[in-house]
């Protein structure tokens, strides 16, 4: 497959990813009614866990012989549970501090600070890594940006509690993007995804059970929306994450997957019944073409 398809099919997989997120969104609101922020983050990521183990596990069992050599498949081994532990801990960290800011902070507000990443990504690539963006590239994340704070702010913004945990978990959710980005061409992408499902499993349990109370009540009232959130957003839509990853440049990655607040507010609309504004469409107006420009650079190579 060209270069061109390859990039195509990430950006093709990374929006679907988005669209993945945006729809759970509802299901993720609907959990929190009966149950605390971090004991739901755990039972959702041991559902994704269990999921993508046992794809993981059938997949390896499928393979046939590797070209690589013994050293190689030993280094590709080893980058496989390091990027996994690694991104699952920005994934942990990102995803509860958000459930957590979410409870004292509207959706709305929490929809464009969590969708800074894609603003945070560039900055931090370029800051860490020294690597360099097309201007193109430097303007459809600030008309994203713009496009976002349409579609979600709709009255005075000030941070509150709650908004200052979803800031916090925007950088954490930049570092898993770029920890993906990093380790995905270097390691097995369905087993890394596994492992940091895992990984996210492990502290959030451990964290749920020292700051909250866990029961099987709880678990049993929140059991649609933990099974949704656990298989569609977590197993499948951070399992195509990694793989849409593996043939797109991070920050137009984290650009495509910041359309899932346009897909949560076409979900609202659709599943809610809930009704757009008319400073609603303009964002999404405006994020739909910010997708569209940042992707011309690849056009214009072609």
């Amino acid at each position: 497959m060209k270069k061109e398809n390859k990039t195509m099919l990430g950006n093709g997989i990374l929006l679907f990813t988005a669209f993945i997120w945006g729809t759970a969104f509802v299901a993720q609101r609907v959990g929190m009614e009966s149950i605390e922020p971090i004991t739901f983050n755990a039972a959702r990521m041991i559902v994704a866990a269990v999921f993508v183990g046992a794809l993981a596990f059938i997949l390896s069992k499928r393979k046939g012989s590797s070209e690589r050599s013994e050293k190689e498949r030993k280094e590709y081994r080893k980058n496989t549970l390091i990027g996994g532990i690694c991104c699952g801990c920005f994934l942990t960290f990102g995803s509860v501090l958000q459930q957590i800011g979410l409870v004292s902070t509207s959706a709305g507000k929490a929809g464009f600070i969590t969708a800074m990443y894609m603003l945070l990504v560039p900055i931090i690539s370029f800051v860490l890594f020294r690597k360099k963006n097309t201007l193109l590239v430097w303007s459809a994340v600030i008309l994203g940006v713009v496009g976002m704070y349409f579609l979600c702010i709709s009255g005075d913004f000030a941070l509150s509690k709650g908004d200052a945990f979803i800031a916090v978990c925007a950088v954490f959710f930049a570092g898993h993007i770029l920890c993906c980005d990093h380790f995905v061409t270097k390691a097995d992408p369905i087993a890394l995804s596994a492992i940091q499902f895992f990984t996210a499993t492990v502290i959030s349990a451990v964290v749920a059970f020292i700051t909250e109370e866990p029961t099987v009540a709880k678990l049993t009232s929140a059991i649609i929306p933990i099974l949704y959130c656990g298989l569609i957003s977590g197993g499948l839509g951070y399992t195509l994450q990694i793989v849409g990853q593996k043939y797109t440049e991070p920050t137009i990655a984290s650009l495509l997957m910041s359309m899932e607040s346009v897909f949560a507010v076409l979900a609202g609309t659709v599943i809610l019944k809930e009704k757009m504004s008319i400073r609603e469409v303009f964002g999404c107006i405006i994020m739909f073409v910010a997708i569209v420009l940042v992707q011309l650079p690849a056009k214009k190579e072609r």
